[in-house]
């Protein structure tokens, strides 16, 4: 069970893990050991998140997020699995904690009167720097 927020916590059956061996520093160990974790979560058949956080945690994952709907993290950070395996599932809590925070809905705004005056000035006085780039007409 990995516990999310008070409220939502995902089931061990949701969760698949995988672990390979992993590349990067450990010298004999690295070519023994398999430290390296993948963790596979199946958001998409998730019962425990709700539909529009589901949508929200697809954006945010990216490339992370496969065909079929699962979240696939991988860890090769240190030499220790358990602590591979602890990153990884530290790593899908905060994005799902970062999918369910709803964004705050943008309230349009328009431009002052002074700002639309200040911006057409400023054209003019570019417009009239520009017109005195031309040729010069001999009489």
């Amino acid at each position: 069970m990995l516990r999310i927020t008070d409220d939502i916590a995902i089931a061990d059956w949701e969760l698949t893990e995988q672990f390979t061996r992993a590349s990067g520093p450990g010298g004999q160990n690295v070519n023994k050991v398999s430290t390296a974790v993948e963790l596979r979560f199946a958001a998409e058949r998730s019962p425990h998140l709700p539909e529009p956080v589901k949508r929200r945690l697809k954006r945010f994952a990216g490339r992370r997020w496969t065909d079929s709907g699962e979240i696939v993290i991988r860890v090769e950070d240190t030499r220790s699995q358990t602590r591979n395996r602890e990153i990884a599932r530290e790593r899908l809590a905060e994005l799902i904690r970062k999918a369910l925070e709803k964004p705050k809905r943008r309230v349009p705004t328009r431009p002052t009167k002074g700002s639309i005056e200040r911006r057409i000035a400023a054209k003019k006085r570019r417009a009239a720097v520009k017109a005195q780039r031309g040729r010069i007409e001999e009489e």
